[in-house]
């Protein structure tokens, strides 16, 4: 991914096609999303984020909002499981919102589910304490990856 789209079709906006699969030692994932940015007639930035394909067959609430993926990270010996989220995402994506005239950029975030993060691990191995300041939040984490951004200028 990443690119220089210039001028739209009539009637047309942008179509995206995107497949994501999970790290063979890795997690498995909770989400694809599209991130798209532009700039409003008065200078001010925007942006919003679209779930695209989300795993488990999850459900949009009411407000399009989706639950959380679950959680199968286990801190007293780090570790997860593979038994939520997906080993594969993929999705075709239309701009909803899009407009010809503005200036846009577009680019994919993939989100693994839960697992330990490298503290969890250190703590065990090393039999440390938890750093002042630091909670349960701090022992877990989503990994991300991100694409080059694809840019939209209106002729």
């Amino acid at each position: 991914m990443g690119g220089d789209l210039s001028g739209a079709p009539k009637n047309g906006s942008p179509k995206f096609l995107v497949r994501a699969l999970r790290d063979p030692d890795g997690a498995n994932l909770d989400r694809i999303q599209i991130i798209k940015g532009w700039s409003d007639t008065a200078g001010k930035t925007h942006e919003e984020i679209y779930d695209v394909a989300v795993s488990d067959g999850r459900k949009a609430n009411s407000s399009g909002a989706y639950p959380p993926v679950g959680n199968t990270v286990n801190l007293e010996n780090p570790g997860y499981s593979n038994s939520i989220g997906d080993p594969t995402l993929g999705a075709y994506w239309e701009d909803p919102n899009f407009d010809p005239a503005q200036s846009a950029f577009y680019y994919v975030r993939v989100i693994e589910i839960p697992t330990p993060s490298w503290l969890a691990y250190d703590l065990k191995v090393f039999g440390g304490k938890m750093p002042k300041g630091a909670t349960e939040a701090d022992l877990m984490l989503q990994e991300r990856a991100y694409t080059s951004p694809i840019w939209y200028t209106p002729n």
